[in-house]
């Protein structure tokens, strides 16, 4: 991506989330040529429906994982993967993810912190125009990435189709 005009990207990190592991992830982000524009700390209290995330990263996200595939790019990608495997959870030990969020169209990628290698190598060709709702997780007994909401819309509409 160093060619191009640099991303921008902003952070919330989870009230819990080490500063350290927040500074790691703008390290990471900035070597793959994302310049994050603002770091904030989420305040409140999220529902029990919501996601327990560590970090979000809101960005141009097809853009990003497209720049993720060049050869340039290979180590701060390491680097990067790296800062999401080290994600923590709470003093409760669980961990948690990070999430990236697309800017303009909300969708989201969760990248659990054990992610395997193959998650990572398909996440880069992953066309995200194919998914309408997200948010996409790596279903590791499929072997693929996959929104779950996506695919029971898909089922609603083709039984109302039949019917």
């Amino acid at each position: 991506m160093p060619d191009a005009l640099p991303l921008r990207a902003e952070l919330l990190l989870d009230e819990e989330a080490p500063d350290a592991l927040g500074q790691d992830l703008v390290a990471a982000l900035d070597g793959l040529g994302v310049r994050t524009a603002r770091v904030r700390r989420a305040v409140g209290h999220r529902g029990a429906a919501d996601l327990p995330w560590l970090m979000l990263a809101s960005l141009p996200l097809q853009a990003f994982l497209s720049g993720l595939g060049a050869e340039a790019v290979r180590d701060a990608y390491v680097s990067f993967k790296g800062v999401v495997r080290r994600g923590t959870g709470s003093g409760s030990g669980v961990p948690r993810p990070l999430v990236l969020q697309d800017d303009r169209s909300g969708l989201s990628v969760i990248l659990e912190p054990e992610l395997p290698a193959e998650a990572y190598e398909q996440l880069l060709s992953l066309d995200l125009t194919e998914f309408r709702v997200g948010p996409l997780h790596y279903d590791r007994q499929l072997g693929r990435w996959r929104s779950e909401l996506d695919e029971a819309a898909a089922t609603v509409d083709r039984q109302e189709g039949a019917g």
